[in-house]
């Protein structure tokens, strides 16, 4: 209601061509489980004679051959299995789905990747393409914290022996309450100010708080208005720090980087505000917590934003997909890696733009339409 108060319409409000609203989120939930692709998607297929699951399973490299022309082909894989290294070849193609972090890692480690990087680590630059592992976009979402009164929040009610015995026995006996829930039930997709041309922040309201992920709740009544920027311009890496695939990668998200990314970080946090302060949610006292009233200005307000901020975790960019004058693309408008026979990169990488929402539903939408080329691919 405050939402709707501040200008925001709900989501059964929208008229044709609005994108903006308030309401539910819909989630992958089956009967107070989580819903994800291995359930619905592995789980059905895993009997099949003609499909092999390897589990505590680590991809160390690509085996990339070339033949009598000088053409370059990835004829499979080098696994770790076991405590073992195994090889494993491919007839066809070999389909890399480690993610917007993972597989940007394997290219490089297997000499996919901008030859720089790759010589500083030893690695012989097989083929140069200076896009892999660039282009990292992520949400940041800004977390928000409002005290109340005269409401329970789950800081409050899985803050004791009680309260946790409760919300477990309701799971236990009806999969219901709040173990059955996404952290975010009520979400808005909203426009930061009158200049957007769409929506570009999203909502993320939850009936809780605390410090991090995975970190206790506040023992006080207090919620979270996590709102994220939609279409961030800070961009951001992927990049090996050695030659080995038992060492991370250097993640550099760069996020706030940007000076239109800080002025949208702030303007964000001032529409909190305003929403926090409409008539519905009057009687619930809220105060504003973090970042705190005192903070006032775009340049505290942006410097806030950073400090109260966690990933939404939702990589993407760093295998995009571009045209063949593009030298930042790694992907072609059918997946496969540009100058690499044989090997496709299907993930949420290959986005050359993030999406202006969550990233999980058109991740599988790249899935699905990847799965199509390559069985038609198979065959042609």
């Amino acid at each position: 209601e405050a939402a709707v108060e501040a200008g925001i319409p709900r989501s059964d409000d929208f008229n044709s061509g609005d994108n903006e609203g308030v309401g539910y989120f819909e989630v992958n939930q089956r009967s107070g489980w989580r819903w994800n692709t291995s359930k619905a998607f592995l789980r059905p297929a895993k009997n099949r004679p003609n499909l092999t699951i390897w589990t505590q399973s680590h991809v160390e490299r690509l085996i990339l051959e070339a033949d009598g022309s000088g053409r370059k082909r990835c004829a499979g894989v080098v696994v770790q299995r076991q405590g073992r290294s195994a090889e494993v070849r491919a007839r066809r193609e070999v389909i890399l789905s480690a993610g917007a972090i993972g597989s940007p890692q394997i290219l490089q480690l297997s000499g996919i990747g901008p030859a720089g990087l790759l010589k500083r680590h030893g690695i012989e630059a097989v083929h140069d393409l200076p896009g892999v592992g660039e282009n990292l976009q992520d949400h940041l979402q800004i977390r928000a914290v409002f005290k109340v009164g005269n409401a329970k929040t789950l800081n409050t009610l899985a803050n004791s022996l009680f309260g946790k015995a409760m919300i477990g026995l309701q799971y236990v006996l009806k999969r219901s309450g709040p173990m059955s829930m996404s952290p975010s039930q009520l979400g808005a997709f909203t426009r930061s100010d009158d200049g957007q041309a769409h929506a570009n922040l999203e909502y993320h309201v939850q009936p809780l708080s605390l410090d991090a992920f995975g970190e206790p709740l506040h023992n006080v009544p207090a919620f979270t208005a996590s709102v994220c920027n939609l279409n961030p311009t800070s961009v951001g890496s992927v990049r090996i720090r050695s030659d080995k695939v038992s060492d991370a990668p250097a993640i550099a998200p760069n996020y706030l980087s940007t000076e239109e990314d800080r002025r949208i970080a702030a303007e964000s946090l001032r529409q909190v505000r305003r929403i926090v302060s409409q008539p519905a949610l009057a009687k619930y006292q809220p105060q504003e917590w973090k970042p705190g009233l005192q903070f006032q200005s775009d340049e505290e307000l942006a410097r806030l934003a950073g400090d109260i901020a966690n990933t939404i975790f939702h990589p993407v960019g760093t295998t995009k997909m571009g045209r063949d004058d593009d030298p930042m693309a790694v992907v072609d408008s059918r997946l496969r890696v540009r100058g690499i026979e044989g090997l496709r990169v299907v993930d949420a990488g290959i986005m050359p733009k993030i999406t202006s929402g969550n990233t999980n539903a058109p991740t599988l939408m790249i899935a699905e339409k990847a799965a199509g080329w390559i069985v038609a691919d198979a065959r042609a």
